[in-house]
């Protein structure tokens, strides 16, 4: 555990992600590069942690986010919903270097959600009739392009004359989240678009931690306004306002209407 100024409070992103060792699960927020938690990130690839195991919408893009640690071959197995954005994360996956299990956007939320709140699984239409439920996804591929391991089938059943999946909740480690404020109780408010995944990644995290923007006292952030409670999160760090990046930057040619 790394020194702090209050029961949750940290005075830096290192100490905060001390004690994440090699082969730790980790729940990262954000979506693309917005709302990731930057500084926690940049913290863990400062450290000796790999063997790491990530449930993420996306593992970032090249040299950002998430793709430093797997740049640097610190990760081993991803569940996420789409990654596409990253050139030496198709090159690993492709090389056998990199296990992968894909999962449906909206169902990968719900499995976060329903490991924080105690639910072991639920049943989705999402994937019904496809490799999702079916199974027979390559998870892992040999050196040689073979298949080494493939998702297995799901169990299914009827409701309403309909028929549904079964998903398993999810549940990590730890959770890296990011928020734009955050009381020193660990109530956060999150902004616009970094709703996406970080709420749902920290709760599904057994020690979430919070990288903020702004942190104030308890009592000074209206209840109505809080998107998730402290008691989800057991670690906050001021990192002040964000370096914000864009994943393609588009611009109007000249002349263009």
């Amino acid at each position: 555990m790394g020194e702090t100024v209050s029961s949750k409070v940290y005075e830096s992103a290192a100490s905060a992600v001390a004690d994440i060792k090699d082969g730790a699960s980790l729940a990262v927020g954000g979506f693309g590069l917005c709302g990731i938690p930057d500084a926690l990130i940049e913290a863990l690839v400062e450290s000796t942690a790999t063997d790491l195991e990530v449930f993420s919408n996306n593992c970032g893009v090249d040299n950002q986010g998430l793709g430093i640690l797997l740049g640097q071959g610190r990760i081993r197995r991803v569940t996420a919903s789409y990654v596409g954005e990253n050139k030496e994360f198709a090159r690993q996956y492709l090389a056998g270097e990199l296990e992968v299990e894909l999962t449906p956007q909206g169902t990968l939320a719900e499995r976060l959600r329903a490991g924080g709140a105690g639910i072991p699984g639920f049943y989705t239409p999402a994937g019904v009739g496809s490799p999702i439920s079916d199974g027979g996804m390559p998870w892992r591929y040999a050196p040689d392009g073979s298949v080494a391991i493939e998702s297995p089938p799901k169990e299914t059943r009827v409701f309403g004359g309909k028929r549904y999946v079964l998903e398993e909740g999810i549940t990590a480690d730890f959770a890296l989240v990011h928020a734009e404020l955050g009381d020193t109780d660990g109530n956060l408010v999150f902004n616009k678009t970094a709703m996406n995944f970080n709420p749902l990644a920290a709760m599904a995290g057994k020690i979430a931690i919070a990288q903020v923007e702004r942190l104030v006292e308890p009592g000074e952030i209206d209840p109505g306004s809080v998107h998730l409670p402290g008691v989800f999160v057991k670690r906050i760090v001021h990192t002040g306002p964000q370096d914000k990046k864009i994943e393609k930057r588009t611009v109007a040619t000249e002349g263009a209407k």
